[in-house]
């Protein structure tokens, strides 16, 4: 296969179906936002390192977005000649993890955080920042060609999960999380 067709130099890319749509058409600029995703998730898996308890879950969510993508590259009347089964219960998968993870963490949270802690914690911040933009580009996407609801809880999902990793990864080291503290409580406290 080759690496270049030339034949996205005009503005225009293909997407499944054989239609061509412009490069910054909402399709484009959702999976984009997905594939971004993924790739921060590959990135914390080799943060983590291959022995990581998460290794198993981030792989598992890796290959769902592939999906998921696959999914969004397909127009609403294409959907059902789409050769890879979109899994019903993305959202629910997250939510176990969430739940699972919480399990651990010794300090509930209460209060907004500032994003950030280690390195492994803060760049589960920046994907959750990324699912989250990707959240906004598929409700957007979904105005104009209707997606498969589960697709848009798992992305909601998907982002509390990123969080709640990040939380762990925090308390797994004792590490204190900072909190972040609005003008008006500052003020009260002086």
């Amino acid at each position: 296969m080759k690496i270049y067709t030339r034949g996205g130099d005009k503005g225009k890319t293909g997407i499944h179906g054989g239609l061509r749509v412009d490069k910054d058409d909402i399709r484009i600029e959702a999976n984009g936002t997905l594939d971004e995703l993924n790739s921060l998730l590959g990135l914390i898996r080799a943060l983590a390192g291959e022995k990581h308890e998460w290794q198993e879950m981030l792989y598992f969510l890796q290959e769902k977005l592939m999906i998921v993508m696959s999914h969004v590259a397909t127009p609403a009347g294409l959907r059902s000649q789409n050769p890879n089964p979109l899994p019903e219960d993305l959202d629910v998968y997250c939510e176990k993890q969430i739940d699972r993870l919480n399990e651990h963490i010794t300090h509930p949270s209460s209060h907004f955080i500032l994003p950030g802690g280690n390195i492994l914690s803060a760049q589960c911040h920046v994907a959750r920042t990324v699912a989250r933009r990707a959240e906004r580009r598929l409700w957007s996407l979904n105005r104009i060609d209707g997606l498969p609801p589960v697709i848009l809880r798992f992305l909601n999902r998907l982002s509390d999960l990123l969080f709640t990793m990040a939380r762990q990864e925090m308390d797994k080291e004792g590490a204190e999380e900072e909190r972040w503290q609005s003008f008006l409580y500052k003020k009260k406290r002086k």
